[in-house]
Formats: C-alpha cells, sequence, structure tokens
C-alpha cells in the first residue's frame, strides 16, 4: 500500500500458527493454495534465502496429506529490489523457483504469479498497487513480465521434476453495456482472456490484441515467440467474484461517482449484478466458455463473499452447484476452491487503504486463533462427500433477490452484452472505477 508493504500473513496470524494447517486437514481438504513467496523467502537479495518458516510446514503438510499449490508471486511486485515492470523481473522470479524446487523436489502444482492480468491492470494501468501508474506501456511491460517469469519459472522447476504442473489462476468476468457503449465492452471482452492466450501461443496477428500490444511496447519476436515455446497451464484457475461481472453506461449521472471510468469520467463501470435488466452470464456459463475456448481442465481457484455468514454459505452453495453444472454439460471442471480460508484483510478497497477491515472465511482469526465459521460446516460436507443441506438454502442469495438492484432506468430492450468472438477495431481508454466488494 503506497510504498510499504501489506502482508495477509501476518495480519492473519498464519505466519506464527503453524497448527492452522491441523485445522484446515480437518475439513477433509486435499489440496491447498499455498504461499513460498519470493519477498518473503528472498527479501534482500536472491543470493540470501530464509527457509525456516517454510521448513516449518511444507512437511507438516505431507504429514496431513495436504497437497500444496505453489504461490510465488501473489498480488505484488516480488521484492524491493524488483518490480512487475522491471527487466530483472522475469529472471528473478524463475531463480526463485528453481531455489524452491531444489530445496522441495517433492512439490508437484505452481502457481508463480496470481492473476497476471489482474495484477498488471491494477498495478500498471490504475495505479491502485505498486508501481502505481496509469500507462498503456507500463501495464503491457507487466503484463508480458509475469507472463515470461511463469514461463521462465515451469521450465525451471520442470528442469527438477517434469511432472510438475501450472495451476494459472486469473479472475474471469463477463462486460455488459449499452449499445453506445459496444465498443468497450468489447475490449473488455477480449482482454479478459489474454493471460491464458499468450500462455498458450493463441496471440498471432490475427488476435484482436496483437496490435494493441506492438503499440505499447511488446516487440513482434516477443510476441513470436509464444507461438514457437508456448507455456500452457495445466489446469486453468477461473477466479470470480460477485463483482467481476461489470456494466457499462455512457449515461453518468445514473451512477455513484466512484463508477466514474474513462478519460474525464465519459461513462460508468458498475458491478452489473447492482443493474436491474442485466442479464447476468454467472459461474457455470464462464467456465463452459473457457472450456469451449481452450479445451484444458478447469477449476474455481477462489470463491469468496463478504456478507453474512447465511450469504457466504449460499455463495459457496452457488459456486459448487455452478461447478456441477459446467461438469454436466461437458466441461473438465476438477475443484473449487474455498478462498481464503482465514478470511482478507482490506479487500473492499482493493488494498488501496490499510483500514482494518477484517472480511471472515472458513475460519473467524480475530480471536488470535482460527475458529470454525458456518463456512467451515459446508466446507467439510463439500469435501467429504459433495452434498450439504441446510435450511439456509432454501432462500435464494442476495445476488438472485430484488434488492441486489441499485439503477433500474435502462429498459431490457437497450441493455447490450457483446461476445467473446466480437470483432476488436481499436483500443479505446480502459481506465475503470474501483470494484467495490459487495
Amino acid at each position: 500500500m503506497g510504498d510499504r508493504y501489506s502482508d495477509q500473513l501476518s495480519r492473519n496470524g498464519h505466519w506464527h500458527r503453524v497448527s492452522d494447517l491441523d485445522a484446515i486437514a480437518e475439513l477433509g481438504i486435499k489440496t491447498l493454495r499455498y504461499p513460498l513467496l519470493w519477498e518473503h523467502v528472498a527479501p534482500n537479495s536472491p543470493d540470501e534465502c530464509d527457509w525456516s518458516w517454510a521448513d516449518a510446514r511444507l512437511p507438516r503438510l505431507r504429514e496431513l496429506g495436504i497437497n500444496p499449490i505453489i504461490g510465488l508471486v501473489h498480488h505484488g511486485s516480488g521484492p524491493r529490489y524488483t518490480a512487475l515492470h522491471q527487466d530483472n523481473f522475469a529472471t528473478g522470479l524463475a531463480r526463485h523457483a528453481a531455489s524452491i524446487a531444489r530445496r522441495y523436489p517433492w512439490l508437484t502444482h505452481f502457481t508463480p504469479v496470481n492473476e497476471p492480468l489482474t495484477t498488471a491492470r491494477f498495478s500498471c494501468l490504475y495505479g491502485h498497487w505498486y508501481p502505481h501508474t496509469s500507462c498503456d506501456r507500463t501495464f503491457v511491460r507487466a503484463l508480458l513480465n509475469e507472463l515470461d517469469g511463469t514461463r521462465q519459472a515451469m521450465r525451471a522447476i520442470r528442469e527438477i521434476n517434469p511432472a510438475a504442473q501450472l495451476v494459472q489462476t486469473e479472475d474471469l468476468g463477463q462486460a455488459h453495456g449499452t449499445p453506445a457503449m459496444q465498443h468497450q465492452v468489447e475490449f473488455e471482452n477480449h482482454r479478459r482472456w489474454l493471460s491464458f492466450d499468450i500462455l498458450c501461443g493463441r496471440v498471432t496477428p490475427e488476435h484482436p490484441f496483437w496490435g494493441y500490444l506492438l503499440e505499447h511496447g511488446a516487440s513482434e519476436d516477443e510476441l513470436r515467440s509464444w507461438h514457437s515455446d508456448p507455456c500452457p497451464p495445466d489446469v486453468l484457475g477461473i477466479n470470480h467474484y460477485l463483482t467481476s461481472e461489470r456494466f457499462l453506461d455512457e449515461d453518468t449521472a445514473h451512477y455513484w461517482d466512484c463508477h466514474s471510468a474513462g478519460s474525464g469520467g465519459r461513462y460508468a463501470d458498475v458491478e452489473a449484478v447492482r443493474v436491474g435488466c442485466v442479464q447476468m452470464a454467472g459461474v457455470q456459463s464462464l467456465l463452459e466458455q473457457a472450456w469451449q475456448r481452450y479445451h484444458l481442465p478447469l477449476a474455481i481457484t477462489e470463491a469468496h463473499l463478504n456478507c453474512t455468514r447465511d450469504e457466504q454459505v449460499r455463495w459457496l452453495n452457488y459456486v459448487w452447484e455452478s461447478a456441477e453444472g459446467a461438469r454436466r454439460a461437458g466441461a473438465d471442471v476438477r475443484a473449487v476452491t474455498v478462498w481464503a480460508l482465514l478470511g482478507s484483510f482490506d479487500w473492499n478497497s482493493l488494498l488501496t487503504r490499510d483500514a482494518g477491515f477484517y472480511e471472515v472465511g472458513v475460519f473467524d482469526v480475530r480471536s488470535g486463533q482460527p475458529r470454525p465459521t458456518m463456512l467451515a460446516t459446508i466446507s467439510k460436507a463439500l469435501a467429504n462427500g459433495g452434498v450439504f443441506r441446510h435450511p439456509i438454502l432454501q432462500s435464494p442469495g442476495w445476488w438472485q433477490r430484488p434488492e441486489r438492484i441499485h439503477f433500474r432506468h435502462q429498459p431490457p430492450a437497450e441493455m447490450h452484452a457483446v461476445h467473446e468472438d466480437a470483432v476488436l477495431e481499436e483500443s479505446p481508454d480502459k481506465t475503470e472505477a474501483l470494484e467495490y466488494a459487495a
């Protein structure tokens, strides 16, 4: 935040509690996204690694029968001697990955960079996170550095463990909008796939973003390197929140100031769930879109709602049922991740201010020890049989009830959603409003 770190692991207390792993194991969870962050292991120099924290936890995970998916960079720029947009980011990340693989050769699953597109947007296009720029060229450089860092990191890991798998996470939503906003909607519905498209070697001269990437600093040789040396994920990790689907409207008078977007606030960018007459895509549709586009195994890698305990349970159950629906429709959906087990701090402002705002997860850590919440009950039921029954589920979630709507001035005939096969002609301004959590 600003020029200093905000560390979720310290704030939730897990940094000091190995015993949390036993509480997690009691849920029946067998796979766990788990951090070995670059800035934790080698904060001052790549030659000075502190393994004490990991040495105390990774063996315990093995004893508990939990397979970790190791995260190396999660919504950050790494240690202070690098940053997303700097030339040493990719090579440094690969060096960190190789160090981990040598020390723990039994690790099998990795997420070198969490949500690279989202991280590049929030850090370099909107200025929320370090390096706090609002620049297309810096955004493009950060995104390509993150993806090349992922490719180099997996190459380094696979030199030690050839069977290691890449679980690549990314936030996935869908843009909707009025007819006048069609061009911006098209732009955003193409951009949402960019991380996966590049990793899979799909960004050719015919790709809608080829010209945009070249215009903002990418070289043709750099882009073509992905054709000959792609790094397709073994699992596409889909992160989805109620704020992930957006509605764009040129008539800004109907919305709040925080929804202002574009140069000079020329249009509103609002959570689609809050707008009447918008046909939401929903989790199942988004999973099916990802499956049809890539035909790679899928997982929901984050499923969280900041709300009452009843609504949190309804949301997790909704995501689970959506994943099952996508599987029945033919998609290879492997898992649903309950995120975040220990809750989160200050995500209601996208980590732009230190207000100490805590969102409870499967455990509530405010007492200093993790206390199971009602989410723990449904998580344990799903992990051990896939069935959860409770009177709470007889009522729909708030996102399915009429009170979800704050803005309803547009009649149904004028609403417009553009699908991913639309043609992008040129790139407009892309500044978005803060996506405040529901």
